[in-house]
């Protein structure tokens, strides 16, 4: 990581952090994320937001909106705060490759065999979060972040879900997500009113979306690559469900969790269940 300069971070951000060293991780759509090495934190995720435009203000809250559901889980959080744009927030920084990266070769190669370890792995974080009485309302495979040790995967970016109580000032009306991981019955809610209600039905979709693509590098809907966000929502209501041809269970799984009623959707566990059992001996 390179040194740091005290312009870079916003002064209150700096104060908390004091870094020694950082390095950009993101900087898109109103959010800047940085990987950052603290004498007093250790190695630390800094994320500061900022309003992209009148209707997408949202991005300014989401940051502290993240940490305090880190409260609310009980999991490990540093600080959190508001600068002059929106707010920030200083997380524990985990080690591991996010799915997309991690399975950049079976799409470079569709005969190489599922990573069925990695799979189940995927779909009992997701599970665990449920259980705790939370949706994460965000699933991509950026988000899901192999570790390759014992903690399996971690399940990242949680400024969008729902389950508890939440401080106020940090809530907005949810906006959906990547629409490449969205359900029908999110884009459609989102289509009419401009927000919608995640649930952990919908939450089993972007999963599977998820996996989807990290596997094929297709997404599960057909739409132009450049087709504005209104055009790709109004494919995934008229299911437009892309064909794919995958081994089974891998297969019959995500076909199950991409189904187009909510009801029609598997449970987590036995996906896992099915993938655990898929694993390759040793």
């Amino acid at each position: 990581m390179a040194s740091v300069t005290e312009t870079t971070m916003p002064s209150e951000v700096l104060s908390v952090v004091r870094p020694l060293a950082w390095r950009m991780v993101a900087e898109r759509r109103g959010s800047t994320v940085w990987e950052a090495e603290s004498k007093q934190h250790g190695r630390v995720a800094v994320k500061v937001g900022a309003p992209i435009d009148e209707k997408r203000g949202y991005t300014a809250l989401a940051p502290a909106r993240e940490a305090t559901v880190l409260h609310a889980l009980g999991r490990p959080h540093v600080a959190y705060g508001t600068w002059e744009r929106g707010t920030w927030s200083v997380q524990p920084w985990y080690d591991g490759d996010d799915l997309w990266s991690l399975w950049s070769g079976h799409r470079n190669d569709p005969s190489a065999p599922i990573d069925y370890l990695t799979a189940a792995e995927c779909v009992e974080s997701v599970d665990r979060l449920h259980s705790d009485g939370w949706c994460h309302g965000d699933i991509q495979p950026a988000h899901l972040i192999v570790t390759g040790g014992t903690d399996g995967v971690r399940l990242i970016d949680l400024a969008f879900a729902r389950g508890g109580t939440l401080n106020g000032l940090y809530e907005f009306p949810y906006p959906g997500c990547l629409v490449h991981y969205e359900a029908p019955e999110i884009s459609r809610d989102v289509l009419a009113t401009g927000t919608a209600v995640p649930s952990p039905s919908a939450d089993v979709y972007a999963l599977g979306a998820s996996l989807l693509i990290a596997a094929t590098g297709m997404r599960a809907m057909v739409y132009p690559d450049d087709a504005e966000r209104p055009v790709q929502r109004q494919a995934v209501v008229d299911n437009k469900r892309r064909p794919f041809d995958l081994p089974d269970p891998f297969g019959s799984m995500l076909d199950q969790m991409l189904s187009y009623e909510p009801c029609d959707r598997p449970a987590l566990s036995e996906v896992a269940a099915e993938f655990r059992k898929a694993v390759a001996p040793g």
